[in-house]
């Protein structure tokens, strides 16, 4: 049942209609909330929808739901799952008591482990939207969320990248080449996962296959994917193909999942059938979830919640299925939901922050498309700011351009680079391998196989004392 919100300020009353307007409207700026026209009209009335959240109960979320529980099957799992017995460590809190309690140094990863299945993703959205940046990142940063299928994801230090050896004709030498440049550069360890240009069962197997030989032959201690639908790949599997993975893009409402094909019990059914394979050798997370904010709006599946709202409910999906990797696709859907690298930055942070805090292993896909006002810089600056707040995998792709999605992201260098800055190894079991194939020397990020070139190694042999 739902009411409305009021907040006076000196002799002005503001009026939220609901928990819906309200959440939205204290939502930072952003361009997708104001195509739906959900936004706050000013920023004095932002700050005020900000101050009415901060006093509400968490409670709340508990007792209206934002979408009807008849109408929505996300809405029926998270009020269904949800932990009374987790959550009862902060019942009594309001959503800015609860942002004062995550910061707190009393917060440690061990009671945020303990507390994760009692927050709802409408409990996170809602705090996130009180939070500067910097929070969202000391936050997250204390949420230690590990998975694992043939190596261990998420492990505090560690920043693991996902190959993405896409290629415009699925051409299998393109895609090899791009494998191998990735591997020399240390980069593969969450997983090697191809967007395949065309998308049906036997070209999937065919990429599968590939992939597969190349981990067989070499013994490398990662996972393959080929990002198909999900009924695609469990038709695979049922054709004895090589499945590590099972992919699919998500969202936070029954509507939007609806239209990307799928419902909770197709997701069942395919982790079901991924574990029977017993493919892995560490662990059986076998599934692997790629979300974004926007998706539920150009669907017209939103039910005029604002975007980050969406966006978290489907971690709650993601959360589910035990996965091995979470990611969201943050500048991929273009300006039209996130403008500028100002707003993506943020949908960045706020995507990470309220993933780990649910308990889901989360990473980024740090890019934007060519129309939207964002450049590599920005890019630069997320990357970083996400490697600081401990995001558990980002993209590797050649030289940041995606020539078959036609987006930019971030390349092997890049992940090399914030390694080397912030310290961060690869995963465990992925790292020994690097060392044995003499690819990465001991655990300093040093990469052994790029040559130097000639103009430096004179002056640099003179420089160490060499002839």
């Amino acid at each position: 049942m739902s009411h409305a919100y009021r907040y006076t300020l000196g002799s002005q009353t503001y009026q939220f209609a609901n928990l819906a307007e309200l959440m939205a409207k204290a939502t930072p700026q952003r361009s997708g909330d104001r195509l739906a026209g959900v936004i706050a009209h000013s920023a004095k009335e932002r700050a005020v929808a900000q101050m009415t959240l901060a006093d509400l109960p968490l409670k709340t979320f508990l007792n209206e739901a934002l979408i009807p529980y008849e109408q929505d099957e996300v809405t029926r799992l998270i009020l269904d799952d949800h932990d009374s017995k987790a959550f009862s460590h902060i019942s009594h809190l309001t959503v800015g008591d609860f942002r004062n309690w995550l910061l707190s140094d009393y917060v440690t990863p061990e009671i945020l482990a303990t507390v994760k299945m009692g927050i709802t993703p409408e409990m996170a959205a809602a705090v996130s939207k009180i939070m500067r940046n910097q929070d969202l990142i000391l936050v997250a940063k204390k949420c230690h969320v590990t998975s694992a299928f043939r190596n261990t994801i998420g492990l505090p230090g560690h920043l693991s990248t996902r190959l993405q050896p896409n290629h415009p004709t699925d051409d299998v030498n393109g895609i090899a080449a791009s494998m191998l440049d990735g591997l020399l550069y240390g980069n593969g360890d969450a997983v090697i996962g191809i967007n395949p240009a065309t998308d049906n069962v036997a070209q999937a197997i065919k990429l599968m296959t590939l992939m597969d030989d190349v981990i067989q032959k070499y013994q490398i201690p990662t996972q393959s994917c080929v990002l198909t639908h999900v009924t695609n790949t469990i038709e695979c599997i049922e054709a004895g193909a090589p499945v590590d993975l099972v992919f699919q893009s998500i969202g936070g409402t029954e509507a939007t999942n609806s239209s990307f094909g799928f419902n909770l019990n197709t997701l069942a059914e395919a982790q079901q059938a991924a574990q029977s394979l017993n493919r892995g050798s560490v662990g059986q997370n076998v599934m692997y979830f790629e979300t974004g904010q926007g998706s539920s709006l150009s669907a017209n599946a939103h039910h005029g919640l604002d975007q980050q709202t969406c966006e978290a409910r489907a971690y709650a999906v993601a959360r589910k299925f035990k996965p091995l990797l979470v990611n969201t696709v943050v500048g991929f859907i273009g300006p039209e939901y996130l403008f500028d690298g100002k707003e993506i930055t943020r949908a960045g942070l706020e995507d990470h922050f309220c993933g780990k805090l649910l308990g889901v292993p989360m990473g980024c896909d740090v890019c934007y498309t060519n129309h939207a006002e964002a450049d590599q810089n920005d890019m630069d600056n997320l990357l970083t700011l996400l490697g600081v707040a401990g995001c558990s995998f980002v993209m590797g792709i050649p030289g940041s351009d995606d020539i078959m999605l036609n987006y930019q992201t971030t390349s092997f260098h890049d992940a090399l680079y914030v390694r080397r800055v912030l310290g961060s190894r690869p995963s465990p079991e992925f790292e020994q391998w690097l060392m044995h194939m003499n690819i990465m020397q001991d655990t300093s990020n040093t990469i052994l196989s790029t040559a130097l070139p000639s103009a430096f190694a004179k002056p640099l042999r003179a420089l160490q004392g060499g002839c």
